[in-house]
């Protein structure tokens, strides 16, 4: 499965919990309800994946950890903040160049439309 089936699947399933739950609630209400609908899905998902840092030679437990690493294809952030920023963007790209992964999928799920609370980013091209 691409990277881009992976990302409709997460979207389809993500529109779901947010229809469900709304927003307000806690980031951790919505990732253990969005982890539930993945796995019915049936796809591989490491939640809460540690990314180590290596630098040069050195393999450092920086303690970076991804929410979601979907099929070693697909990083998932979850966050119910206010507004996402640039920080948050940053903190996605930073993932998607330690895992080597193509694309990652920052999702707000505080957001009145859950179109709105979601944002692709890509590593390279895709």
């Amino acid at each position: 499965m691409t990277e881009n089936e992976l990302s409709k699947i997460v979207f389809d399933a993500g529109l779901k919990v947010h229809r469900t739950l709304g927003p307000g609630l806690l980031e951790s209400a919505y990732e253990e309800c969005l982890y539930y609908e993945l796995l019915k899905a049936n796809l591989k998902i490491d939640k809460q994946k540690a990314l180590p840092l290596i630098y040069e030679e050195v393999k450092l437990d920086a303690g970076y950890r991804v929410d979601f690493l979907i099929e070693n294809k697909l990083i998932v952030e979850i966050k119910s903040v206010e507004a996402l920023n640039d920080i948050h963007l940053a903190q996605v790209l930073t993932y998607l160049k330690l895992s080597n992964c193509k694309l990652g999928l920052l999702i707000n799920f505080n957001t009145l439309l859950f179109k709105d609370g979601i944002k692709r980013i890509i590593n390279g091209s895709l």
